[in-house]
């Protein structure tokens, strides 16, 4: 049985927006497209690529699987692990209204959480999430993800789309290992770990 995993770069305030180049997502106004850039280096792709190797399949929000459907067909290097992944393997797309996806074995869901369920029992592997942060936002209210990998950069916003809104349901996670860039990026991995546990430091 698969299980669902969500990787995204984040700030220090927990922007996701438009993190690697200036027009990827412009919603709001946002003014600060690219902001990842600077702080990529050897380390983080030897993260993904591992990431990337551990794929069966990706369900993927609108926004991020036009972003990827305008860069990956366009990289054909066969020996390229990223590319092949992504242009060979299933890619659902979560889309409330019909519509024509060109990109190879592509299908277009509209009602996420059954589907998530369904492509659970469908895959072995890992159904992997990458951005995708109006999607997210569903996975999160209806505690679907297993696995969060999480890659922080230095980087302060104040402004843009965060990962964990107002829907999002309390719980619990473990952290199941961290390490840190050369240039500062933490890349932790987190699953879930059971229902929100509180207490008190009270005196009395």
């Amino acid at each position: 049985m698969a299980e669902l995993t969500l990787t995204t770069f984040l700030t220090l305030d927990g922007v996701m927006q438009a993190p690697g180049g200036p027009t990827e997502d412009a919603d709001g106004n946002f003014p600060h497209g690219g902001w990842l850039v600077p702080h990529a280096d050897a380390d983080m792709g030897a993260t993904m690529l591992d990431i990337f190797a551990r794929a069966d399949a990706f369900l993927l929000g609108r926004k991020t699987y036009d972003i990827f459907a305008a860069h990956w067909p366009r990289v054909t290097d066969s020996d390229d692990p990223v590319a092949t992944k992504l242009n060979t393997l299933s890619k659902f797309v979560a889309s409330r209204t019909p519509r024509e996806l060109a990109w190879q074995n592509s299908t277009a869901v509209a009602d996420v959480v059954k589907t998530v369920v369904a492509l659970k029992q469908r895959f072995a592997g890992e159904v992997q999430v990458h951005g995708s942060g109006d999607l997210a936002q569903t996975l999160i209210a209806h505690d679907l993800i297993d696995e969060y990998r999480l890659l922080v950069f230095p980087v302060l916003l104040g402004t843009g789309k965060r990962l964990f809104g107002a829907g999002t349901a309390p719980a619990t996670l473990q952290q199941v290992r961290s390490h840190t860039t050369g240039t500062g990026t933490v890349i932790s991995v987190y699953r879930r770990a059971g229902a929100l546990e509180t207490g008190s430091f009270a005196l009395d």
